[in-house]
């Protein structure tokens, strides 16, 4: 089945070791986004003097990230090597500071036909 694998990095200078354990793992394509967390968000704007959550999208960008969340659609087989490949990197997920990683069951993909077989008798339509 296929999954969308997502990973919440924490430390940001482990990116480039993370983008490469998952390739070697067999994950074909990343997608990576810069992304904050609620208390990183609020310590930003208690300097600037915003309301917590209204004040968001006016903070200033900086080139400083708080994580990188990553994301996939991949398979079974390979989210069972890039857990302890990740792991390997950034240590234990559940301690403190490491990132999260959680996957969520894809019922349908278009583009990735590996990931969405067809079923027999719309095979034998086509």
């Amino acid at each position: 089945m296929a999954q969308l694998l997502v990973m919440v990095l924490d430390d940001p200078v482990l990116l480039d070791r993370v983008l490469e354990a998952w390739l070697d793992a067999g994950v074909r394509g990343i997608t990576v986004l810069d992304s904050t967390g609620v208390e990183g968000a609020r310590k930003r704007a208690s300097g600037n003097d915003l309301p917590t959550f209204l004040g968001f999208r006016r903070l200033p960008h900086t080139d400083q990230h708080s994580h990188y969340t990553l994301f996939t659609v991949t398979d079974d087989e390979t989210v069972e090597r890039v857990v302890p490949a990740s792991e390997a990197i950034v240590g234990d997920l559940n301690a403190p500071h490491t990132g999260i990683l959680f996957t969520l069951p894809v019922n349908q993909v278009w583009g990735l036909d590996e990931y969405c077989p067809q079923a027999p008798e719309t095979q034998e339509t086509k």
